[in-house]
């Protein structure tokens, strides 16, 4: 039932009962008043009457005409007033009386019997009275009763209302308030269960009806779509690494805060623009738009950001996904991070630093050793048992692999502050091999290795530093002769692939664990088990003087099958 006819009815019962209780209460109080009304109006008059009789009959002994009159006047009032049982009767015999005592006014036996008809006419009122009387009480306790029931009646339908109505109204809506915090602290769970057909009930039903569908969205993949977005967005904003993120068309996603600050624009500036767009005016996006593939080196980008000169590596990830019921991946865009590695670049320079004072400190008593070894060599010194020949021989090895070291270590600190010096001129390849092969032959006469050349005819000339790449071939050569096995073949291969010359080295040693074959160009790196004769630079510092001419380094090597290591340099 609806709260507003709940109330109609229970407001409309109560005003039903008020004008019963009302019309009983006027009602009874209307008998009562009948009931005496006909008291006074019967019964009262007839002893008024019968007084005024009895009065008159006691001097009508003195023969006056008034007072018979004044007799006859009430009698007739009183047959005109004749109202109870056996008054008629009454009066007609008291008529009878008063016709013999006007025959003879003095007749005291009529006068007597006059008395006694008057005095039975006001037993028979005062027994009316009596019984009217009896009547008007029960009357007046009926009236009471009705009334009580009424008023009961319409207590108890106002005590009810009183009682259930506040409870019928505030209760759904107590129960509704918690659902709706239930709701607020997302329990999409939660429902309200009303089972009247009230307004209540249809507010429960589309109360229910909005939990579902919050539940659904809750649950629904868009809800997760966005909340992990969301939490994907707070987690790239609070890195402290500076990240963009592009679209396949080049259209800026997303920049937090980090890469905000660097570029010197707010998110409104760059977020929606395509950033071939704000290259055009800013150089900093122009550089990190720039894909690897188009720049010669991958250099550290140095930008001015947290008050200083600071140092960040570019990363650029392509993002690609295959869509459901698809085999083909497509491309939805890049991610670009900047590493900040200033920490690690100050670091750098300062070990570099230290190094090439080291090394440069380094070569000076070692050339005195050098120095001192060749005037001991000298007969003019005098002459040496052969026990001394041999420290000295021992002294004049180990003095030449520091040299060997020291020179490697001023190369790598070139290399890495920028100060090396290439003499780019067109080179002939040949005379290249031609003068490595010649630095090691002592070298591998050591070990009976045989050196092969096996180059193409009409080779081009390379641009390239003859010096540095002989030193590159040198290092390769050293190497496979170093880790070859005695009286083994060493190939030296010269070709020309894609308007290049790719020089090769071919050994036949123990080969390279496919492990390790990324890392044995990274500075200071040894395979593990290699007897520890280097640094670890030497590879290293040739891969940066090849790639300082634009050219390029690798290996290919299998283990157990020997190694092949070479590089390109461009005709």
């Amino acid at each position: 039932m609806k709260i507003k006819t709940k109330l109609n009815l229970g407001v409309g019962l109560l005003f039903l009962m008020i004008i019963i209780l009302s019309l009983v209460s006027a009602y009874s109080v209307f008998l009562i008043k009948q009931d005496t009304e006909n008291i006074l109006k019967s019964n009262y008059n007839t002893l008024e009457y019968s007084r005024n009789m009895i009065s008159a009959l006691d001097e009508i002994k003195l023969g006056s005409k008034e007072t018979i009159q004044n007799f006859e006047e009430n009698l007739e009032k009183q047959t005109r007033n004749i109202t109870e049982p056996g008054e008629k009767q009454a009066t007609e015999k008291l008529k009878e009386s008063f016709a013999l005592l006007t025959k003879n006014n003095t007749d005291e036996t009529a006068k007597a019997q006059i008395r006694q008809d008057i005095f039975a006419i006001m037993k028979l009122n005062l027994d009316a009275i009596k019984q009217k009387s009896d009547i008007a009480k029960k009357t007046a306790e009926t009236s009471n009763f009705s009334i009580a029931i009424v008023g009961t009646l319409c207590f108890l339908i106002a005590f009810n209302l009183l009682v259930n109505l506040p409870n019928n109204i505030a209760n759904p809506i107590k129960e509704l308030t918690l659902s709706i915090k239930e709701i607020a602290n997302k329990n999409y769970s939660e429902r309200v269960h009303f089972t009247s057909h009230s307004e209540f009930g249809d507010l429960a039903k589309s109360f229910n009806t909005m939990a579902q569908k919050l539940e659904e969205y809750h649950d629904s993949n868009v809800y997760k779509l966005l909340f992990e977005k969301k939490r994907l967005e707070t987690l790239v904003n609070n890195m402290n690494d500076p990240i963009i993120g592009l679209d396949n068309m080049g259209i800026v996603l997303f920049a937090n805060d980090e890469a905000l600050k660097i570029i010197g624009l707010k998110s409104e500036d760059i977020i929606g623009k395509t950033a071939s767009e704000l290259a055009v005016s800013n150089d900093l996006i122009r550089s990190l738009i720039l894909k690897e593939a188009e720049t010669p080196k991958k250099q550290p980008l140095k930008i001015f950001a947290h008050g200083k000169e600071s140092y960040f590596e570019k990363e650029i990830h392509n993002i690609t996904i295959t869509p459901t019921g698809e085999e083909k991946e497509i491309n939805i865009g890049d991610v670009i991070i900047l590493r900040n590695i200033t920490l690690f670049k100050e670091l750098d320079f300062a070990k570099t630093n230290f190094i090439a004072t080291v090394s440069h400190e380094l070569k000076t008593p070692i050339a005195s050793i050098k120095l001192s070894l060749q005037l001991l060599e000298n007969t003019k010194t005098g002459d040496m048992n052969d026990d001394q020949k041999q420290l000295v021989e021992s002294i004049k090895d180990d003095s030449q692999r520091l040299l060997k070291i020291t020179g490697e270590l001023l190369n790598l600190s070139q290399l890495e502050t920028g100060n090396i010096q290439l003499n780019i001129e067109k080179s002939n390849p040949y005379k290249i091999v031609n003068y490595a092969v010649e630095a090691v032959k002592i070298q591998a006469d050591q070990k009976q290795i045989q050196l092969i050349i096996d180059a193409d005819k009409n080779l081009k000339d390379v641009k390239a530093d003859s010096e540095k790449t002989g030193w590159v071939l040198i290092n390769y050569l050293s190497n496979a002769i170093r880790y070859s096995s005695e009286k083994s073949t060493i190939l030296i291969k010269l070709k020309e692939e894609n308007n290049q010359i790719v020089f090769q080295v071919i050994d036949t040693g123990k080969g390279i664990d496919t492990r390790y074959k990324d890392k044995v160009f990274d500075k200071y790196f040894q395979i593990p088990g290699s007897p520890k004769s280097g640094t670890g630079l030497g590879l290293a510092i040739s891969k940066e003087f090849i790639e300082a001419q634009n050219g390029s380094v690798g290996v290919e090597s299998n283990l157990g099958l020997g190694s092949t290591f070479w590089f390109t340099l461009k005709v």
